[in-house]
């Protein structure tokens, strides 16, 4: 870091005011993370999805710091915004099955709870309460609607 100019200091104990712009940031994803799964009914179970896609989205909003430009296209301005569409957080989708030796009355696919995106792969992230999994594809039919 200091080749780089950064000076290092670490703040004290239970001083959250000492972090500033970082506390701001941090009570933000908290307060965004807490309404998505008050007003999404979203089990406490499933909180660090919900934190994980609310800074996936944070990071794809203009902001008034940056002078309404996209966090996201600053640090990556080559990478597309999204690699894939944005969908509604906890719909309901349809994870299709490819699993080899299916004959024709298996399901084509797995009922699932639509849960955010992930860094690692270029898919949706879903869990089937049904069978208590979770699925990773980018191969889903979604079933979006708004109460």
């Amino acid at each position: 870091m200091a080749s780089h100019g950064i000076l290092h200091q670490t703040s004290c104990d239970y001083t959250p005011q000492q972090n500033g712009v970082a506390e701001h940031k941090n009570r933000y994803l908290v307060e965004t993370t807490r309404t998505i799964l008050i007003q999404g009914d979203v089990p406490q179970r499933f909180w660090g999805d919900v934190v994980l896609s609310a800074c996936y989205l944070i990071n794809r909003m203009p902001s008034s710091v940056l002078d309404d430009k996209i966090p996201h296209s600053i640090l990556f301005p080559h990478d597309p915004l999204h690699s894939l569409p944005p969908k509604v957080f906890e719909s309901t989708c349809f994870v299709h099955n490819f699993s080899p030796g299916l004959d024709k009355l298996f399901p084509k696919s797995h009922k699932c709870v639509f849960l955010g995106f992930t860094r690692s792969q270029k898919g949706y992230k879903c869990f089937s309460p049904s069978l208590n999994r979770y699925f990773i594809s980018a191969d889903i039919t979604f079933s979006e609607s708004f109460l």
